[in-house]
């Protein structure tokens, strides 16, 4: 029977290389990793309404920003945190008044036609995100009751709200 011997600095340079891939794997991605799906809608009177569909994870909070060419420069209208981390489901709350289970360091004022606005949802921590979405007081102005704007794989859509719960985290 012949008999191996190991070397084990081979062993530690292969085991470190293995580490050093595995660290490239889980942070060469562009930005936090994905589990949930923002999205816009309006209460019946009119009023604009944030909702966020955690599929697997936890959102602590959202903020609606105004984008900029450098996202360091990106204005922030509105930041919003969760008393208690949302878990897998459906959230709605008001962007422009106190919510129950939200504190909010900032609302939005009056929102301005023709600026584009960025809902987001983000953990403390940066383990998770939630898919942002793009939108206009326009887009806001065509919304009714019972129906979300969401940013799925391919365009921003409208559907209503039983159809946002069933398909968001299919298309996260």
């Amino acid at each position: 029977m012949k008999s191996t011997t190991v070397s084990w600095p081979l062993v530690q340079r292969s085991a470190g290389a293995l580490a050093v891939c595995a660290a490239l794997a889980t942070t060469s991605g562009c930005g936090v990793p994905v589990d949930a799906v923002a999205g816009i809608s309006v209460d019946a009177e009119g009023r604009l309404l944030g909702v966020i569909m955690v599929c697997g994870h936890h959102i602590d909070g959202a903020s609606l920003y105004i984008p900029r060419d450098e996202p360091d420069k990106n204005v922030t209208v509105g930041h919003w945190t969760a008393e208690h981390p949302l878990k897998p489901g459906l959230t709605t709350w008001p962007l422009n008044t106190p919510a129950a289970g939200w504190t909010a360091t900032k609302y939005p004022n009056s929102l301005t036609a023709r600026t584009t606005y960025t809902l987001y949802g983000w953990t403390k921590d940066n383990s998770w995100s939630a898919s942002s979405i793009s939108f206009t007081t326009a887009d806001r102005d065509r919304l009714t009751p019972d129906m979300v704007r969401y940013q799925d794989y391919e365009s921003t859509v409208t559907v209503p709200v039983a159809e946002f719960k069933t398909k968001a985290c299919e298309e996260s």
